[in-house]
């Protein structure tokens, strides 16, 4: 499964540091004169400033997740535009792959589109790998917490008359739903008629059904 990106969250990332035109001398020589450090050690000291500077708003990025805003710390470093981009693209892109867990083959697949280095993809995947179990557990502490069914009473009134018409038949469920939040009890009361009822059942049956489709089953499972 891949990570569908966003025109607005591929131009965030596009804000991550990378290595341009690194590599090339200014002077024009080919070799670098004496004194001067060559080509390749120029290219391997400028991808290792770019992966310390991605590391460092990753770092930024989990630390804004753990802590649900933006801390101190982060909007310092993150004063720039580019900069403060850069980690929202990161928030993002760790928390989808995380919910979706999307193994390390889909991961690179969804970032090749980013056009960025070798180096900065695998810095990427680590980074992903090492804290998805984590961003997890945040994501799952997030989550509102729903209430759940504890228990149903049902009472069946029938009215046969009243004073404008001495004989009718309307009848109405009256249904008292117990619920469980936060390790307290709530009551809901509700009041229907027969054919309403019979309706929501029946939807309740085809969403119960709907339930057992592969593809519901993917999204349930991706969601857990």
């Amino acid at each position: 499964m891949l990570l569908v990106l966003s025109a607005e969250h591929r131009a965030h990332l596009g804000c991550l540091p990378r290595a341009g035109g690194a590599g090339r001398d200014r002077g024009g020589s080919a070799g670098g004169g004496p004194g001067r450090a060559g080509p390749g050690l120029q290219r391997g000291a400028c991808s290792l400033s770019v992966l310390t500077a991605v590391g460092e708003l990753g770092r930024l990025a989990l630390e804004q997740l753990r802590r649900g805003a933006a801390p101190r710390a982060c909007e310092t470093a993150a004063s720039e535009s580019r900069a403060r981009h850069g980690v929202e693209g990161l928030v993002y892109l760790l928390t989808e792959s995380s919910k979706l867990m999307i193994s390390e083959v889909d991961f690179q697949d969804s970032i090749h589109v980013l056009g960025f280095s070798d180096e900065l993809n695998k810095s990427l995947l680590q980074l992903y790998l090492d804290n998805r179990k984590e961003i997890r557990s945040i994501l799952g502490e997030l989550a509102p917490r729903l209430p759940s069914y504890h228990s149903l009473e049902w009472r069946l009134d029938v009215q046969l008359a009243s004073r404008s018409l001495r004989q009718q038949i309307k009848p109405a469920v009256t249904m008292k739903l117990h619920l469980n939040q936060n390790e307290d009890q709530t009551a809901q009361v509700l009041q229907t008629d027969p054919a309403t009822l019979l309706h929501l059942i029946q939807q309740l049956e085809q969403a119960l059904g709907e339930m057992k489709m592969n593809h519901c089953r993917r999204i349930v499972r991706n969601m857990k």
